[in-house]
Order: C-alpha cells, then sequence, then structure tokens
C-alpha cells in the first residue's frame, strides 16, 4: 500500500504493505522508535498510540485500518504535555519500556475525561502492563496532570 500516512502532524510517504502492523510502519519504516513492541498481541499496551484522539495498539492494527486518520506516538507530544511533566515529577519511570504506551493510553483518557475519577483511571491503564510496578505512580501522575491548568489538549 503505497500511499501516505497523517503521522503527528506531518503527511508522510509509506511504502509498507496495508496488511503491515501500523508499528512496523511506525519502527522500521519512518523511525519513529518510542512506540515499544511488547508482546505482538495486543496485551501489554507497549504499542499504544492515538488514532485521531483513540487509544490503539500498533502491533495489531494493519496499515490499512488507519488510512486517513491522524496518528500520534509519543514523539508527537514533544516533551511538551502535561502528563510528561507529571510523569518526570513523580519520578514514573523506572526500566521505561512500557512508559509511551502508558503515556498514550493517558493522553486519550485525559481527552475524554479531563478530570477522571480513581475508577475512569484504572479501566483506561488496565491495558498497560508495567513490569516494574510503578502503577500506583502512573496513577497519581494521571491525577497531577488533570490537575495542572495545562491539561486541556
Amino acid at each position: 500500500m503505497a500511499g501516505t500516512l497523517d503521522v503527528n502532524g506531518s503527511v508522510l510517504s509509506v511504502q509498507s504493505p496495508g496488511d503491515t502492523p501500523l508499528l512496523w510502519v511506525l519502527r522500521d519504516e519512518l523511525g519513529l522508535t518510542g512506540t515499544k513492541y511488547g508482546c505482538g498481541v495486543a496485551q501489554c499496551g507497549a504499542c499504544t498510540v492515538l488514532a485521531d484522539g483513540a487509544a490503539i495498539r500498533a502491533c495489531v492494527t494493519p496499515l490499512e485500518a488507519v488510512a486517513g486518520a491522524k496518528i500520534t506516538t509519543i514523539e508527537g507530544l514533544d516533551g511538551a504535555h502535561p502528563l510528561q511533566a507529571a510523569w518526570v515529577a513523580r519520578d514514573v519511570p523506572q526500566c521505561g519500556y512500557c512508559q509511551s504506551g502508558q503515556i498514550m493510553s493517558a493522553v486519550a483518557l485525559l481527552a475524554q475525561s479531563p478530570q477522571p475519577t480513581d475508577a475512569e483511571i484504572d479501566a483506561a491503564m488496565a491495558g498497560n502492563i508495567c513490569r516494574c510496578g510503578a502503577y500506583q505512580r502512573i496513577h497519581d501522575a494521571i491525577k497531577d496532570a488533570a490537575a495542572a491548568p495545562a491539561a486541556q489538549v
């Protein structure tokens, strides 16, 4: 499927077949390596990106399924999102492998629910696994970002 893909606000040319998982197009063809490969079956959340603002698992999403969508990866946040600041303030990352997927899931949550309840946070983040067990710090960072004046994204 030679064509274009709107990623992080830029329209980029891609040459991969339409059934290629978005993850591999992002990493191998476009060089956006912030999105990680974890399990390959959409169970860990490391590959989470946004398609038109909704969190999706890039490891199982074929390129043809996101034709015309606006894709946002962790690189698209440019380190300026309130969640990224909260992540640093709360010392969330340990190994860091899951963090881009965690942050992208949290971005989608805050876009949908700017002042999420504890239950909404738990539900939105349930599909993201952190081997280091930083779940409470992740939860607290999301609450902090929601309370920040710049959290409106």
